[in-house]
């Protein structure tokens, strides 16, 4: 089987990290089990979520599996409330994306907790290696979501070389063994899929939005250039980023009207939280990363990481 250090340090079998899908729509708990039942780090994202219903989160994943797994927070915006209730029942990994780990890798460590941080630029990743990072995700611009602007291919290989020895995750643009074996081969100790597992079996969103995933072509994967006039800005310390989505009328409409996305943020601001609160937020703005363009089929999570590390541990010994 296809290991690597990260593997020991994680405490997982198999060098797969399944991304933080983070939105009230997506907290459900199968998929994060299944990919740790499955031998990789199954993730619980924090987004827009209270301290109880993370702490309610907690204990469903641990009914479902006894494998380390990881949260993930950010800072867009931070909840120190929803941290210190994690901190008084401390998850296996503590997973940190788009701001400034500052001094929570020690808190984390005081707790006995792995530190991760997500990292989009190599100057992020020098300042969580010197804050005590354990593990760093490097984020390249092809992954759904908040991401920044350099793509994996690039970003990369400059983090492993910056911050080594500490493992790098590679994420962005992965969706299978083809994935893994490159970016293994560019000096990284694993993948983190987030848009393959969007289209997994497990994972709680809308069937829509799993159909848009699986029909969609990489060029329908693009930046939401009036993000800013729509989405929560981060709190201190948090990254700026750009998301990425899957193109739609509101998607192609607001892009091509930037100017005045500002001056109707509020009412946009409005109609993302009614889709959101009505489960149709994909409907709007449907996360996903250029990878999509990989994706033909919903498949389990346990079939995700089976054939993905098969895969690459067969491209892999055929070059030797």
């Amino acid at each position: 089987m296809l290991t690597t250090p990260l593997c020991a340090v994680l405490g997982i079998e198999v060098p797969i990290v399944q991304g933080p899908l983070g939105g009230p729509w997506s907290q459900l708990t199968d998929l994060p089990a299944a990919v740790c039942e499955a031998g990789g780090l199954g993730t619980i994202p924090t987004s827009l979520r209270t301290a109880g219903e993370v702490r309610a989160d907690l204990a469903q994943l641990r009914a479902k599996t006894s494998r380390p797994f990881a949260v993930n927070m950010t800072r867009r915006p931070f909840s120190e409330d929803v941290f210190e209730a994690l901190l008084a029942d401390p998850p296996p990994v503590f997973w940190l994306s788009l701001g400034d780990p500052g001094e929570l890798a020690d808190r984390v460590h005081d707790g006995g907790g792995v530190f991760v941080q997500q990292v989009e630029t190599l100057d992020q990743a020098e300042r969580a290696a010197d804050a005590g990072a354990d593990v760093i995700v490097a984020q390249g611009s092809e992954a759904g979501g908040f991401g920044g602007q350099i793509g994996t291919l690039v970003l990369v290989p400059q983090v492993v070389a910056a911050v080594a020895p500490i493992p790098v995750v590679a994420s962005g643009g992965i969706a299978d063994g083809r994935g893994l074996a490159a970016v293994l081969a560019l000096g990284a100790q694993g993948a983190c899929l987030g848009t393959r597992f969007l289209a997994s079996a497990e994972c709680g969103v809308a069937p829509e939005w799993k159909d848009q995933i699986t029909t969609a072509t990489s060029e329908d994967a693009v930046k939401l250039a009036f993000a800013e006039h729509v989405f929560t800005p981060p709190t201190a310390g948090g990254y700026m980023s750009v998301p990425r989505s899957l193109r739609t009328g509101f998607v192609d409409e607001w892009n091509a009207r930037v100017a005045e996305a500002a001056h109707d943020s509020d009412l946009l601001r409005a109609q993302l939280r009614m889709a959101s609160a009505n489960g149709v937020a994909h409907r709007l703005v449907p996360f996903a990363g250029q990878c999509a363009g990989l994706v033909g089929e919903v498949l389990s999570a346990a079939e995700i990481v089976r054939t993905t590390v098969a895969d690459a541990e067969r491209i892999l010994t055929s070059w030797c």
